[in-house]
């Protein structure tokens, strides 16, 4: 497990890389002298290009060997974190930010490829958990031990810390994983073709609005506090909601497994999500319950992409991991769309507290689709039992 270690590293650095901007826009705001709206946005570039990232270059590197490209991707990484820590002015940010993205994009599906083709079968379930936990420790941990490093070394900290953990990776992949050869992820293409399927389309697009919900509204959990007077920290919430992915994406599959109703699940997810998105706004009015909502945003959002892939993963005539990837896309671009809607939407006509309300409007639209999904299966299902009794 020494080498799934490595791969783990790489994806900390990645989960702690992916969130912890967020709470940053405060003093990148100070620094570059501009607003939430438009900080907020170095947020949307990194997840539109770690969206992008995988699919494009598919092509580029398919058939060659594993660790090149992850050590690759891990330099691009690296690299473009230290650019982002340096970066004198916001548009220099901006770009970095898109190729941080860029390589992060590339690294994480080839670490879950990387991990499954150097354990035997019965292994593989364990090294993707160690893999997918990386990426949530990289949230539970990194992102508030980055935010007591910005009170002292300012927001470039935590980019300097991100940067020295994923140059590790890179050095002990280089050094010590093997250089197999591994079939190439799903292309653009490949990906696009699977929506020409109306239920994989229903299903990535539910994904997707709930990202731009979910995800875009993270993007701005610290202009949430600006109504509540004085100057809160916010870690302690940032804290909550990665406790709360962590529990919710290590119990969502054992529940799976367990009742193996997927869509029915995806359905108590998505309404759980949008009833603690619309508590919000007036839990903050109230330090005994502010908590609870967070906790539960981040448990649903996370816990939300099991049940997706699944429900993907066995539907007929699609390919498997194709689907899945392009789920996986449609998450990260969902918060690309997320962060700058919000961002328009703070500039234009919202207040910070509507964006909850917001986000949680745009959770209800997915449930409703959820929901269709649910009535179409039992409609699909009593048909099938009147045409066993008709011909019987």
């Amino acid at each position: 497990m020494r080498k799934i270690s490595l791969l783990t590293i790489g994806m900390f650095a990645l989960g702690f890389d992916a969130y912890i901007v967020a709470g940053l826009l405060p003093d990148i705001c100070a620094t570059f002298q501009i607003s939430e709206s438009i900080a907020g946005q170095a947020v949307s570039v990194f997840t539109l290009c770690y969206a992008l990232a995988a699919p494009i270059f598919a092509t580029l590197f398919a058939g060659k060997p594993l660790r090149d490209i992850l050590v690759f991707a891990l330099a691009v990484f690296t690299l473009a974190n230290v650019a982002s820590a340096l970066a004198p002015n916001f548009l220099v940010l901006l770009i970095a930010r898109a190729i941080a993205g860029m390589g992060a994009g590339l690294f994480s599906p080839l670490a879950s490829v990387g991990a499954s083709s150097i354990v035997s079968k019965p292994n593989r379930g364990r090294a993707l958990g160690l893999i997918l936990g990386g990426m949530s420790m990289g949230t539970v941990v990194g992102v508030p031990v980055g935010l007591i490093m910005e009170d002292y070394m300012g927001w470039q900290g935590p980019l300097w810390l991100i940067a020295s953990i994923s140059l590790i990776a890179l050095g002990g992949i280089l050094t010590c994983f093997p250089n197999i050869k591994v079939q190439a992820v799903p292309s653009l293409r490949q990906r696009l073709v699977m929506l020409t399927n109306n239920r994989v389309l229903t299903i990535v697009s539910i994904t997707f609005i709930t990202s731009v919900a979910s995800l875009g509204l993270y993007t701005y959990i610290s202009v949430l506090f600006q109504n509540t007077g004085g100057n809160p920290n916010i870690t302690p919430f940032l804290w909550t909601w990665g406790i709360g992915g962590v529990v919710g994406s290590f119990s969502i599959g054992p529940l799976i497994d367990r009742t193996g109703k997927s869509a029915l699940l995806m359905g108590g997810i998505l309404a759980i999500l949008m009833f603690a998105m619309f508590c919000l706004p007036f839990a903050m009015k109230h330090p005994s319950l502010v908590f609870l909502p967070f906790f539960f945003w981040g448990a649903m959002g996370w816990a939300s992409q099991a049940p997706q892939q699944h429900v993907l993963f066995h539907t007929p005539h699609v390919q498997g991991e194709s689907v899945i990837a392009l789920n996986s896309s449609a998450n990260y671009l969902g918060s690309a769309v997320g962060s700058m809607l919000g961002g328009f939407a703070l500039s234009t006509i919202l207040k910070p507290d509507q964006l909850p309300l917001a986000a949680g409007s745009l959770v209800l639209i997915a449930l409703i689709g959820q929901i269709t999904i649910l009535l179409t299966r039992i409609k699909i299902h009593n048909h099938k039992i009147e045409r066993i009794e008709e011909e019987s």
